[in-house]
């Protein structure tokens, strides 16, 4: 969230620039500090402080009445010393006349430690406005709001999809929507056979945008003619929150909610009334864990990362090693499957500090046959194999990336025999992969291995 000082905005417009905060979709009338015609010094502030001390990061900023003006913005109050920004990351924008974001040059971007703002970090960029009546938008990575979410889920409701439920799990406290979508063949629902169950969230952290492209390219495959979309429906059951804190996300937050809360530090004991959307989630995972026709297999959280590239996942540790080569299938999968996927960058932890995350707490719930993940993704770039500079992440490529993560669960239940002739056909209970390329139980192929080691090689920065 941005904090802006200084003069009126009547005496801004006098100076020849008006600068408004845009935090995403709230605005709450700070204002800026003018240093000199040519220059603006903006602080970031923390989530509510009251009850969090997260860092700093997001930012979204809107100017107009500025035309032949170049400006360097000054954004101050980063409190990480690793960043992106060092690897080339550059802000996005837009304006009227041009409303597609896209990133500066980096050439035009500085991040630095200032002793003048108690030496906490500034990133700096210099701007030339050259549209005459537009008015520009600056961001740290592509937005993705709550409206458009609802948008989004509007428009997919109103093509009566049969195999498509969109449901209200229930509400923020400030009563915004929590949705919930469900993916599957209906015919599936009706069977008394064990159905297997995947469920995703993402945007716990409401700062993370890129998190909300990757799920919408997992929803749009899963819910697409494609036929592997097709064998994936007749056989799993997909259940999908898209925005686990839609106050956070509203009011421009980074990490925290309404409240200062960071909810991905709160799963093992949930408010009802501070965090009523995490309650409702826990609530749906743990009634359907004890469910014996349900077998839920995957949790996986989605997020950004503000200073590693490539996508990767984080998942647990635990004592059985035959469970522990389990859990590195799927992301072993992905990597083949995604060329932004880094295997390499994928790690296993038990952090303390992590344990009221979702998913260190689901991991020690559900029981040995289901993994939990947190999908993470650059909010910058990816490396792909045999490359030498990374590749800039867009709004299409994050929502490739799920789309690839979608696919890959018809690699891990062995249902590829079923996209002969792109025609999909029936099977009774597949089972997923093992460990030595059997049959009996979760685990990775053989004759893959030395693929993953080539991929990990490529993917070490």
């Amino acid at each position: 969230m941005l904090k802006k000082r200084g003069r009126t905005r009547k005496e801004r417009s006098r100076a020849g620039m008006d600068v408004a905060e845009a935090v995403l979709e709230a605005d709450d009338g700070r204002e800026d500090l003018k240093v000199s015609p040519s220059e603006e010094v903006i602080m970031l502030i923390k989530d509510n402080k009251r009850r969090t001390g997260s860092s700093a990061s997001s930012h979204q900023l809107s100017v107009s009445d500025a035309y032949g003006q170049r400006v360097i913005f000054n954004i101050v109050n980063f409190s990480k010393t690793k960043s992106l920004y060092r690897d080339g990351m550059s802000p996005v924008v837009k304006s009227t006349s041009r409303p597609k974001w896209q990133r500066l040059p980096p050439k035009n971007v500085y991040y630095y430690r200032c002793p003048d703002h108690r030496r906490n970090y500034v990133m700096s960029f210099a701007f030339c406005f050259d549209r005459e009546d537009d008015v520009y938008q600056f961001a740290y990575c592509y937005p993705y709001t709550y409206s458009r979410l609802q948008h989004y889920l509007g428009s997919l409701e109103r093509r009566n999809l049969p195999y498509l439920k969109r449901e209200q799990l229930g509400l923020s406290v400030q009563q915004r929507r929590l949705d919930l979508l469900t993916i599957t063949n209906p015919d599936h629902l009706n069977q008394e056979r064990e159905k297997k169950l995947v469920f995703l969230t993402a945007r716990v952290h409401p700062g993370e945008s890129p998190a909300s492209f990757v799920c919408q390219g997992v929803i749009d495959f899963l819910v697409s003619q494609q036929p592997v979309a097709q064998i994936l429906r007749d056989h799993v059951i997909f259940k999908i929150v898209p925005m686990l804190n839609p106050d956070g996300v509203y009011l421009g937050n980074y990490r925290c909610s309404l409240m200062g809360f960071d909810l991905n530090r709160h799963w093992q004991d949930p408010s009802p009334w501070a965090h009523p959307t995490l309650h409702a989630v826990k609530q749906l995972i743990v009634q359907m864990n004890q469910d014996p026709r349900v077998s839920l297999e995957f949790y996986i959280d989605v997020h950004a990362h503000s200073t590693m590239l490539n996508g990767f996942m984080y998942g647990n540790v635990f004592e059985d090693e035959e469970r522990v080569q389990r859990q590195a299938v799927f992301p072993r999968l992905l990597c083949q499957n995604a060329p932004d996927f880094s295997f390499s960058n994928t790690s296993f932890n038990r952090d303390v500090v992590k344990a009221g995350t979702g998913r260190r707490f689901l991991g020690g719930l559900l029981d040995d046959t289901s993994y939990c993940y947190t999908l993470e993704v650059s909010f910058y770039s990816y490396m792909t194999a045999g490359s030498s500079a990374p590749v800039p992440y867009t709004e299409d490529t994050y929502m490739r990336l799920g789309r690839n993560v979608a696919r890959t669960f018809l690699d891990y239940y062995k249902l590829n025999n079923l996209t002969k002739d792109n025609i999909p056909t029936p099977i009774q209970n597949p089972e997923p992969i093992s460990p030595t390329g059997n049959t009996n139980g979760k685990g990775n192929v053989v004759g893959r291995e030395s693929t993953d080691r080539e991929r990990e090689k490529t993917f070490k920065h």
